[in-house]
């Protein structure tokens, strides 16, 4: 396992940073310099660092699980933060030592000084990061499709994906969602997957959160399709473990099915539903979910087969894969998720070689692909340098 061969180098970091902290709070006052404190602070931080390993292995008491499981997500955000601002001050301290020889950076004052400037930077920046994550915005995008649909001059679409409820999202942020949607007035709603983050148990009051759902106003209805989280799988500190054939099927936790069921949710797996003889909805099954329940999901042209390829097919599909054929198979409208537009810095600049479209709007042909960054978080419980959004699409009909 990957996280296993990984640890060391966590364990060293954490190392690191606990040197630097003890450095720096002696530094400030001699009685900070004892060994009381220090043997204080490194049994703090060290329950604090551990509480990925510590959330994955006590189930129970709930109520423990839980708060170790939100403690390690935000501490791993904040983690990547102090890291990244050690290793940038770490730096230039060595040209100036060694390639400058400035010697006032031996200074007293300039070190509590350095120190404390690096403590305010990483709290903006995480507290900045939770801020975004919490927060949706509203991205509008306009298109028209070169095809008629009988007294229907334009539908007004709302994108939303990847709201992984659980630890990092409950009922408040989903009546943030709701709220936000209705405010769009929109004709269909569709839902790009990740509904779940990997364990419905750690939806805090499903029931309410379903209750809220249903409140969304939605001329169409609202239209969904699995995302590769929307499964019941163990994780630790991001990393997944491998399952035997014979436990795949259990993966599948018929309670999230229910859970749309009551939110008045219609899960859209490899099928297409006609919607007021005018449109195509069709819901894809996920890339990486049907591997790891050896499914299998139709590729874009069995999917568009049977179809009226005069009226305008509308694509749900949780990861922007496949571009090319779905462009191919006659598909007017690709509504992805899953890449968070990289979620936190310098993942926002990173994604853009892993995809072709890692976010906003791309055009293959007659087709229009447009790819969220999410409404909710993965892992880490913030966003830097990316937002939570919902996406309003105002898609024209060229008879209008």
């Amino acid at each position: 396992m990957l996280a296993i061969f990984l640890a060391p180098i966590y364990i060293l970091l954490n190392i690191y940073v606990l040197r630097w902290g003890y450095l720096w709070i002696g530094n400030c006052h001699h009685l900070f310099q004892s060994r009381i404190f220090r043997i204080i602070l490194t049994v703090i931080y060290t329950l604090i660092a551990l509480t990925p390993l510590t959330g994955f292995l006590i189930q129970k008491p709930a109520f423990l699980h839980r708060i170790l499981k939100i403690t390690s997500n935000y501490f791993l955000g904040i983690f990547m933060y102090i890291l990244m601002v050690l290793f940038s001050i770490d730096i230039v301290r060595l040209i100036l030592k060694y390639a400058v020889h400035a010697s006032w950076i031996q200074s007293r004052i300039v070190f509590a000084a350095v120190g404390a400037c690096c403590i305010c930077i990483v709290i903006i920046i995480s507290f900045s990061g939770i801020y975004h994550a919490k927060h949706i915005k509203v991205t509008p995008y306009k298109i028209t499709v070169d095809k008629s649909a009988p007294d229907m001059d334009s539908l007004k679409i709302v994108l939303l994906a990847d709201t992984h409820f659980g630890y990092n999202a409950g009922a408040v942020h989903a009546q943030e969602i709701v709220d936000k949607i209705n405010e769009q007035q929109p004709d269909l709603v569709c839902i790009a997957g990740d509904i779940f983050d990997n364990e419905y148990d750690a939806v805090r009051e499903p029931e309410k959160i379903s209750e809220i759902l249903r409140t969304i106003r939605s001329k169409y209805g609202v239209y969904a399709c699995w995302g590769n989280h929307d499964l019941n799988e163990p994780i630790l500190a991001g990393f997944t473990f491998k399952h035997k054939k014979e436990d795949s099927k259990q993966l599948k936790d018929p309670r999230m099915k229910r859970f749309l069921q009551n939110s008045n949710i219609q899960l859209l797996e490899d099928e297409a539903v006609l919607i007021d003889n005018s449109f195509y909805v069709v819901g894809r099954k996920d890339a990486s979910l049907i591997e790891k329940i050896e499914e299998k999901r139709k590729t874009p042209a069995q999917l568009t087969q049977k179809l009226d390829k005069d009226k305008t097919i509308i694509v749900i599909d949780h990861q922007p894969k496949e571009l090319q054929d779905i462009a191919d198979a006659g598909v007017d409208l690709d509504l992805c998720g899953h890449t968070h537009d990289g979620q936190t810095f310098p993942g926002n600049f990173t994604v853009k070689f892993l995809w072709e479209n890692p976010c906003g709007y791309l055009q293959k042909g007659s087709m229009h692909n447009i790819v969220t960054s999410g409404s909710g978080v993965w892992g880490p419980a913030m966003r830097v340098g990316t937002d939570s959004e919902i996406c309003t699409i105002n898609l024209t009909f060229s008879n209008s």
